[in-house]
């Protein structure tokens, strides 16, 4: 019996997949791959974290099952994160939902607001799920070309006047993935007038906030007003290195926060308590350790940009987050960002994610993660200069030869 699923019909092949495949491979050939291609954090997780995760497990009653919404002590600690770091009050019994990471309660929000014939603006490049949670949940997604900031910003309200119907929601991710890019508060207050003008929401990824090198990104929610249209889902992923805790948070529009919570009842009965206990303890803690990664994704940052500019590969210094967004060199362009990145793998053992899968606009870009020590960064760059001096038509392994 041959039978294609609707939804799994809507979701192109994933095109990161191809490039663990072809890693996998070369690993399995005994290659020293330099991973930079997936954002997940090599750093530890904080020991005071750990020994509260080990301490709340061995009590029996939190072996039971949890609560989906999240326990009330760790929506409390957010809301109390949300004060001290942006000034925004949060009721955490109504704004406040603990989620089984950001990409889960983004998913979850768009399966509570999204439908068959609804219309949703994302931005493109972005985060595959800003587009795919919504393809998912059955609704349509107008791209708008966001390869800054401005652009994205400027060209809402034309998506909003030609889209049929019009947008439910408009999605916004700063820090950015995979640009990298930042706003202030008055790019908020633009976008917040703007959907309020055209009454759709907001839906805002703050996923790498902490990770910053200037100055301290925003949160929409800072914005007078914008809790009546919008909402913002976080994560201790990157901040605490908990990427496989699986905790995060949504928080901001009350009704918005209703439905998500709704769909979760349905769904999980929330993250493992002893998790959500650690997550508390994080949140209301000492703060060194985020200071400390953040110096090291720093320091990875300039490493990066010293040595792979050196080898002849640009990588414009990102302000924030763990990655740095780089246009392809002029030689290799012509290949696209897929292509790009396989011979980068198969021929100099360095792995990049494919700028082409966060959208079409993305394809002369490769995203580059900060997620090896710097004496690996240095080792990726000296492989990448003969990569690149060997020219689009070699096909010559040239991975270090200390490997």
């Amino acid at each position: 019996m041959k039978l294609e699923f609707h939804k799994i019909r809507r979701l192109p092949p994933y095109v990161f997949e191809q490039v663990n495949r072809k890693a996998a491979a070369l690993r399995a050939e005994g290659a020293d791959i330099i991973d930079l291609g997936m954002g997940n954090p090599d750093l530890p997780t904080p020991k005071h974290i750990i020994d509260k995760l080990c301490e709340t497990a061995y009590k029996p009653k939190t072996n039971r099952y949890s609560a989906s919404r999240g326990i009330p002590g760790l929506r409390k600690a957010l809301a109390g994160y949300y004060d001290r770091r942006f000034g925004v009050k949060l009721n955490p019994d109504t704004e406040v939902v603990a989620t089984l990471g950001s990409k889960e309660g983004f998913a979850n929000l768009a399966q509570a607001i999204a439908a068959p014939g609804d219309v949703i603006i994302a931005p493109n490049p972005s985060y595959p799920l800003h587009t795919f949670g919504f393809l998912i949940a059955g609704a349509a997604v107008r791209h708008v070309k966001a390869l800054s900031p401005e652009e994205y910003l400027s060209n809402i309200e034309t998506a909003v006047r030609h889209s049929v119907p019009k947008p439910t929601a408009t999605v916004l991710c700063y820090p950015a993935n995979p640009t990298a890019h930042t706003v202030d508060l008055d790019f908020y207050k633009e976008a917040v007038r703007i959907a309020k003008k055209h009454e759709i929401w907001i839906l805002s990824d703050l996923a790498y906030t902490e990770i910053y090198f200037d100055e301290p990104p925003p949160s929409v929610l800072q914005v007078n007003g914008a809790k009546d249209i919008a909402v913002e889902t976080t994560s201790m992923s990157k901040t605490y290195a908990m990427a496989g805790w699986r905790i995060g948070f949504a928080a901001g529009n009350e009704r918005l926060i209703a439905a998500l919570a709704r769909v979760k009842s349905y769904l999980d009965y929330g993250a493992y308590t002893p998790v959500q206990v650690a997550a508390a303890a994080a949140l209301n803690g000492p703060q060194d350790c985020v200071d400390e990664m953040r110096e090291i994704y720093h320091q990875r940052r300039d490493a990066l940009c010293e040595s792979f500019g050196r080898a002849g590969f640009h990588v414009p210094k990102p302000a924030a987050s763990m990655f740095a967004w780089a246009p392809i060199p002029d030689a290799f362009k012509h290949l696209g960002s897929l292509e790009f990145t396989l011979r980068l793998i198969e021929q100099a053992h360095v792995a990049v994610a494919p700028g082409v899968g966060f959208g079409e606009y993305g394809d002369d870009y490769v995203r580059i993660a900060l997620v090896e020590n710097e004496q690996r960064i240095r080792q990726a760059a000296r492989n990448v200069r003969r990569f690149l001096e060997a020219g689009p038509d070699s096909s010559a392994k040239v991975a270090d030869a200390a490997e």
